[in-house]
């Protein structure tokens, strides 16, 4: 890997997987459990409509995917840039 002794590089390329995973994160909790309710009605999952299943159960799931997903691209992301801990 390359070793980029760009400090503004590696805190840009944080802050836009930090505003993805924000956008995803709103997307999925407020979006699909609000907003989008009317459109998702009659989509059935576990015998409730998949909105509420979002606001209930997806919301959780995704949040802690999108967890580990920024750690494992943060780790990437350091060692990038040569600032990993090992």
């Amino acid at each position: 890997m390359e070793n980029h002794n760009d400090s503004s590089g590696y805190w840009k390329a944080n802050l836009r997987l930090i505003k993805i995973s924000l956008v995803i994160w709103a997307l999925v909790s407020y979006g699909f459990g609000i907003l989008l309710r009317p459109l998702l009605s009659g989509i059935r999952i576990g015998g409730t409509d998949i909105s509420f299943w979002f606001a209930q159960q997806g919301a959780l799931i995704v949040f802690i995917a999108l967890i580990f997903f920024y750690a494992w691209r943060m780790n990437k992301l350091d060692k990038q840039y040569g600032v990993d801990e090992e």
